[in-house]
């Protein structure tokens, strides 16, 4: 499995580019509407045949751009079937497999930042989204968020995996850029050193955040797609579609 780590400087987002080198099958996960043009020119420029846009959850502080990708490339988008977005083509659960060439990437719902957060598993490395970050985890103070779910997901689904599995996350705000399952047992300031349930707990409810600039334009925009966000981007930028 081949792999580009992308990255949005407004929103501080990953998106991630799989492909498959022998026959150019390719997913993305977590792509962002502003940067749909970078995304279509890297994919058509690669030779790459995408199949699947991937949402790791419904994102409070971006834009999804899988429908301008969907319509570029005739991709399926995934999300979680708790997502309220009957503009997608798949509806994803515990345990699915995303296939693309001799690749697979399996569904593990991991809810508590959203009840619509899941994480990509491959051989060698976890697609974290929101749910585990560098250091971190994804707030739960909104948006249907549960600490004690989140806590759950990330000590049963993720800290379960070996040590040696690499986290790609949705987000960073410090200039990281992977990490692995080990390192975040041992170190994430949240989780790390065998927290308990309710130290987790404790720590997400004292936490004192602003709302997301873009929430109520992102959740609205990505319940739909993307695709009537990207009207606007499309006629400025005049270059996304054929």
């Amino acid at each position: 499995m081949q792999m580009r780590q992308l990255f949005d400087r407004d929103s501080s987002t990953y998106s991630y580019l799989l492909w498959d080198k022998q026959n150019l099958e390719a997913v993305m996960i977590d792509p962002v509407l502003e940067q749909s043009e970078r995304d279509i020119r890297l994919i058509e420029e690669l030779g790459l045949v995408l199949r699947y846009s991937l949402e790791t959850h419904i994102h409070a502080d971006h834009i999804t751009g899988g429908g301008l990708l969907r319509e570029r490339f005739n991709c399926h988008v995934a999300v979680h079937g708790n997502a309220q977005v009957p503009c997608a083509d798949v509806w994803l659960k515990q345990g699915d497999h995303v296939l693309f060439g001799d690749n697979a990437l399996k569904v593990l719902y991991t809810p508590g930042h959203t009840d619509t957060d899941i994480c990509y598993l491959a051989a060698d490395r976890v697609f974290t989204g929101d749910t585990l970050l560098i250091r971190g985890s994804g707030r739960t103070d909104f948006q249907s968020g549960d600490a004690g779910k989140a806590f759950d997901s990330i000590t049963g689904q993720l800290f379960v995996l070996p040590d040696r599995i690499r986290v790609y996350p949705a987000h960073d705000y410090n200039g990281m850029t992977t990490s692995t399952i080990g390192e975040e047992k041992r170190h994430n300031p949240r989780l790390g050193n065998n927290q308990t349930r309710e130290g987790y707990m404790r720590i997400m409810s004292d936490m004192d955040l602003d709302k997301p600039q873009k929430i109520d334009l992102a959740v609205a925009g990505n319940q739909r797609c993307g695709i009537s966000a990207a009207e606007g981007l499309v006629n400025q930028a005049g270059v996304i579609r054929e």
